[in-house]
């Protein structure tokens, strides 16, 4: 009997287990409730009334893909499965699509059309469809013989843009022809992604060799950095990190001509600090990482965290010691909506 796809219903107690239990068996234990709950729908290819492939959707990113071979031609069930992911993806009109697996599966996502972005030893990030990276590349503003200028690059969530963050800007924008500035695209924190963006451009607006741009599918996104938004070990965020830097190295680098990229230093995100120590073991000698020391304010590294809490306390005093002008005006005019998300449930002391 040939192989059914159905639609799994992991908020069934027996399915979710029966779905664990298959998975765990192939090696693909990460079982995290913050993984989990981002499941968007679960496939199962079901014979002969056993589960012998299932594989995820999280926005539009598959995820917990497996398959058993036993009894099968080889490919044959994972072609299937991941078939009938796509053309799910599809009815929801997303056509592009990003996979992070183990790097030993990355040839069979090659052979179903997938094209490898970077892997390292643990792990791939694959993508396809379109708008593909090419796309995302030459939408990027240039300037003229961008080859033989000076170009630096950022990447920031901003989460919101503080005055830590202009004055890392500042510093690349002293020593640069131009400088990108990619803002995290994933809507995971308080400030929504459009919102960042707009803060980042009004923040930066003065500064005329800088533009701000998304991050796209690309930088610290779920698909390539999930432990940016997720409490993962710190193993899992070394090897996602390494990913995020290798796509930056080989995909945007050779593109844009970047030669330096711009950090802040680091001393109270774990997940931020192993992603500065990343990047400077995987982009020099190609691209040079000048971490640029963090502003203070009373002796106390200026934190969007920070700004964050006083937000849902509501005690805003110290706001203009810690923002730029055109943030302050945001979250003043937005303050209850703010505190509304953070009521409804969105974390704050993250990244």
């Amino acid at each position: 009997m040939a192989a059914q796809v159905v639609e799994m219903q992991l908020n069934n107690p027996h399915e979710h287990a029966q779905w664990q239990q298959f998975l765990t068996s192939l090696g693909i234990t990460n079982f995290s409730a913050q993984e989990v709950e981002q499941i968007d729908v679960t496939l199962g290819l079901i014979e002969d009334d056993q589960l012998v492939g299932t594989g995820s959707i999280a926005g539009n990113v598959l995820k917990y893909v497996g398959v058993c071979h036993k009894n099968s031609q080889p490919g044959a069930r994972f072609n299937q499965i991941v078939s009938a992911l796509v053309n799910r993806l599809f009815q929801e009109q997303i056509f592009h699509m990003m996979v992070f697996t183990k790097a030993k599966y990355s040839l069979s996502f090659q052979h179903v059309g997938f094209k490898e972005l970077a892997h390292s030893d643990e792990a791939a990030v694959l993508e396809n469809g379109a708008p593909a990276i090419t796309d995302f590349v030459r939408q990027l503003p240039t300037i003229t013989n961008q080859a033989q200028r000076q170009v630096s690059a950022i990447v920031m969530n901003a989460n919101p843009f503080t005055r830590g963050h202009r004055y890392l800007v500042e510093q690349a924008a002293a020593v640069s022809d131009l400088v990108y500035v990619f803002v995290v695209a994933t809507d995971a924190s308080l400030f929504h992604t459009a919102e960042r963006v707009e803060l980042v451009r009004q923040g930066t607006a003065d500064l005329a060799n800088v533009q701000v741009v998304s991050g796209g599918d690309y930088l610290v996104s779920a698909a390539t950095f999930p432990a940016y938004f997720l409490d993962s070990a710190a193993s899992a965020i070394e090897a996602q990190t390494t990913l995020d830097a290798r796509i930056f190295k080989n995909q945007l680098v050779p593109a844009l001509n970047i030669t330096t990229r711009f950090v802040g230093s680091e001393p109270t995100s774990r997940t931020t600090a192993i992603y500065n120590q990343v990047l400077q073991r995987e982009l020099p000698p190609t691209v040079a990482v000048q971490v640029v020391p963090r502003t203070t304010v009373a002796k106390q590294p200026i934190s969007a965290r920070t700004v964050r809490q006083q937000i849902q306390s509501g005690h805003l005093t110290e706001l203009n010691q810690l923002v730029p002008p055109t943030t302050v005006q945001f979250i003043k005019e937005h303050l209850t909506t703010l505190q509304t998300r953070i009521q409804k449930g969105m974390k704050i002391d993250g990244n």
